[in-house]
């Protein structure tokens, strides 16, 4: 098949990994870097140009589509689905994760398990949001953050307060989430394949750090994961529509309970704790889902 990685760094980890695996199995791999594509939408041939010139139309689309470049990024998979190209993870659910409100509502109605969240417009509702997800210690996360950065955690009702307030003076979306305390700054990280987790594990945030992204200097280790947790990521991915994902979960007293459901999930951290060939796992699921694309075999490309 021929097969293109969305991405805006060919030497990242994940990119590299992703067309070794391809070219490992005989499929042509192009890694096309996202925002130096362009659109031609037109009735009869829709197509995506790139440096000057029309993209062959592929088979399948791995989109690798930062947080950063949503907006463009989704309208460039939306360009090649109309092209007839299988997309890993299809634009609609890739919006759909990022936007972290709309995804805790949509898991939320499917009865996953979720910290206790809260979400206001008005200085006046701060008092009864804060105390509506428990109190302090609670977390303060931008809607708009990644990787960890735009979370703080508020250790008395006072400083929450002032936090938001800070947040809201500079119009900026927060969400107000009960802290679980009981996780001591650890997550597991599942990664969701084809409705299958394929892998996981568990990161451990840094000595006196509440977060534990690996950016943020935690470390990771593999997992044994239970029915109730593997059960849960698998919802979670079901939820949002996605077929790769990687699902953040925090063990609480009550259960499982998701943190963040991420569409462009890395692969370092994940295939180094756990050891497996998580990239050729994705190009399993595309040679399963995957046909060959019909406007292509036509000689369109």
């Amino acid at each position: 098949m021929r097969i293109a990685i969305l991405s805006r760094n060919s030497q990242l980890y994940s990119t590299r990994r992703l067309k070794e695996a391809g070219e490992a199995r005989g499929h042509q791999v192009d890694i096309i870097d996202t925002l130096h594509c362009y659109m031609d939408i037109t009735r009869s041939r829709p197509t995506v140009r790139y440096q000057g010139e029309e993209l062959p139309y592929y088979d399948a689309v791995i989109p690798r589509i930062g947080a950063s470049i949503t907006f463009y990024g989704t309208a460039v998979v939306r360009q090649f689905e109309m092209m007839g190209t299988f997309s890993v993870n299809e634009s609609v659910a890739i919006s759909r994760s990022r936007d972290k409100l709309r995804s805790l509502q949509l898991l939320s109605r499917k009865d996953i398990g979720l910290p206790r969240t809260g979400f206001a417009n008005k200085p006046g509702d701060i008092p009864d949001l804060i105390k509506n997800v428990g109190g302090a210690p609670l977390v303060v996360k931008l809607l708009e953050g990644t990787q960890g950065i735009g979370v703080v955690l508020a250790e008395t009702n006072k400083s929450a307060e002032a936090i938001i307030e800070a947040f809201m003076g500079l119009k900026a979306n927060i969400l107000v989430q009960e802290f679980v305390k009981e996780a001591k700054g650890a997550d597991i990280r599942c990664f969701v394949v084809g409705g299958k987790v394929v892998a996981a594990m568990k990161r451990q945030g840094a000595e006196g750090e509440f977060r534990s992204n690996l950016h943020r200097g935690g470390s990771a280790t593999l997992v044994r994961l239970s029915k109730e947790e593997r059960a849960t990521a698998v919802n979670a991915a079901k939820a949002m529509g996605l077929n790769v994902c990687g699902v953040d979960i925090l063990q609480s007293n009550n259960g499982p309970v998701v943190m963040e459901v991420n569409s462009s999930p890395g692969l370092e951290g994940i295939e180094k704790a756990t050891d497996k060939d998580v990239a050729a796992m994705i190009f399993d699921f595309i040679e399963q889902s995957a046909k060959p694309n019909s406007t292509r075999t036509k000689g369109k490309g």
